[in-house]
């Protein structure tokens, strides 16, 4: 049974890997493009937004790496496996997004009050190649499980984001002499893209500090638990996950009576099914006698 969840876990893991490589090879070459374009245009919003793409491309690079060092089994160093490593790529992501969005805004605010004149056709082919290449990553990579696919996904979404307001802005000038609405639409997205770093981010310091999974309910648990035959209390129960999708507990369960090596064997395989059925794939269990004193009652 465990056999199985690790192969799923893998294979879902190499799934991952093959969106995030295309997503960088993807950014890195459309990041370039967009140096060439930038030049070619004369346009500082297109050279910034390569600047930009070049730190995703960063990130993506980044997480391409601890997602396949994620895949990893587990060996005397981690006895876990590597799979915690695509929560420390989620979390370098996220830092990453979080400074460029700062960046974005710094550059921003000035042009409100000092607007920069724009070579709007230019613009516009740009931001329709943008919205085309990434697009195409982001809806791949939100397809993901992991918490860094989708902390990548916002990346990406940053980026297609940023070029349908670039196009809107290039469609308008084509008409109206209106400088000023590239900054303002770019804070707009900005401050979008930040809140969703902080949610993002959240999530991602939940698991890296081994918070309890946010939709398991301890509470819950002690209650299936204790609904099972010949058990009488539930102590020591300690819940975490290991990337988000990857979740261990261990826990000391009280019975009221002797019991011989099979029935041992049979609760405890009773209870990992209750467990797994709850969405929890590595489970601990210790069985103990209602008058055995546990030092870990309280822990």
């Amino acid at each position: 049974m465990s056999h199985d969840h690790n192969h799923n876990h893998n294979q879902s893991s190499q799934t991952g890997e093959n969106r995030i490589r295309m997503a960088f090879f993807l950014n890195v070459l459309f990041a370039l493009l967009e140096i060439a374009g930038s030049f070619f245009t004369n346009s500082v919003a297109i050279l910034s937004n390569a600047l930009h793409d070049l730190g995703d491309s960063l990130s993506l690079g980044l997480a391409w790496y601890f997602q396949r060092l994620s895949a990893r089994q587990r060996d005397k160093l981690f006895s876990f496996g590597y799979m915690r490593f695509s929560v420390l790529g989620a979390l370098i992501n996220s830092m990453v997004l979080l400074i460029g969005s700062v960046f974005i805004i710094s550059k921003a605010i000035p042009r409100v009050f000092n607007p920069v004149p724009i070579h709007t056709q230019g613009m516009f082919y740009f931001a329709l190649i943008g919205i085309t290449i990434n697009g195409i990553a982001a809806w791949r990579l939100k397809k993901g499980d992991s918490v860094n696919e989708k902390v990548i996904s916002l990346h990406l979404l940053e980026d297609v984001l940023g070029w349908a307001a670039v196009l809107i802005v290039s469609i308008v000038m084509m008409f109206y002499d209106v400088p000023l609405l590239d900054p303002l639409l770019s804070l707009i997205i900005t401050i979008y893209i930040l809140w969703n770093v902080f949610k993002n981010l959240k999530s991602t310091l939940r698991i890296f500090l081994q918070g309890t999974p946010e939709e398991t309910a301890v509470a819950d648990i002690e209650k299936k638990l204790l609904a099972i035959n010949d058990v009488t209390g539930v102590h020591d129960l300690h819940l975490w996950s290991m990337d988000g999708l990857y979740h261990v507990l261990s826990v000391h369960i009280t019975v009221a009576r002797n019991m011989t090596l099979q029935e041992t064997q049979k609760l405890k395989l009773d209870i990992r099914n209750c467990l797994e059925i709850l969405g929890i794939q590595h489970t601990t269990v210790e069985i103990e006698q209602e008058d055995e004193i546990c030092e870990l009652t309280n822990c």
